[in-house]
């Protein structure tokens, strides 16, 4: 079970996920993943690009950049980590107001969770599967994800964040549902 702490849930999602990257072989990073047109290596880019300026945007928190995720995955997804992680163990993150231009004003450790945290948990299953490594996700985090996003699924398609909602089996698990939703084929294996 996954903690409902921020700081918690952050510790064991980015955790797994540190796993996974430490999990590739060297020749793996280049390995192709679910989603179009992105490589093993692209999976930590993404991740590692997108929450700083969202951070800046919405709470005045700059990250301190890291190692190149071309010159060292494993290095630059550690780094990154650490850094989220030690904002979310500030005290006076809790105190914070993140107050994004395109968002409800939140506290801090909840728009970390919300937004960025579950982008973690859901890219675990890509980089797993890309790579050929354990892809099983709590089954009750995904069910809480699919349900939170069923809900909302008009704004995350408009937002193009998303693709098409590829379909499964009426008696699918939650991991099976929460990445048909997010645009992944539960079935796609690597080539070859």
């Amino acid at each position: 079970m996954i903690p409902t702490d921020p700081a918690d849930e952050h510790r064991v999602v980015a955790g797994t996920f540190g796993e996974r990257v430490r999990g590739v072989t060297p020749g793996g990073w280049d390995a192709p993943t679910p989603v179009a047109e992105w490589a093993a290596r692209d999976v930590v880019r993404h991740l590692l690009e997108w929450l700083p300026p969202f951070l800046a945007a919405g709470g005045d928190v700059a990250l301190p950049p890291g190692p190149s995720v071309d010159d060292d995955p494993v290095a630059a997804w550690e780094q990154h980590a650490a850094a989220v992680q030690e904002v979310l163990d500030d005290p006076a993150s809790a105190a914070t107001t993140f107050a994004h231009p395109r968002l409800p004003a939140m506290p801090l450790p909840r728009a970390v969770s919300q937004f960025y945290t579950a982008d973690v948990f859901m890219h675990t299953w890509d980089l797993a599967r890309a790579t050929g490594q354990d892809d099983r996700l709590d089954e009750d985090r995904c069910r809480e994800l699919y349900e939170a996003m069923v809900d909302i699924e008009e704004v995350l398609r408009g937002s193009g964040q998303y693709g098409p909602a590829v379909p499964v089996p009426a008696d699918a698990g939650w991991q099976e549902r929460m990445v048909g939703f997010i645009g992944r084929d539960p079935g796609w294996r690597p080539p070859g």
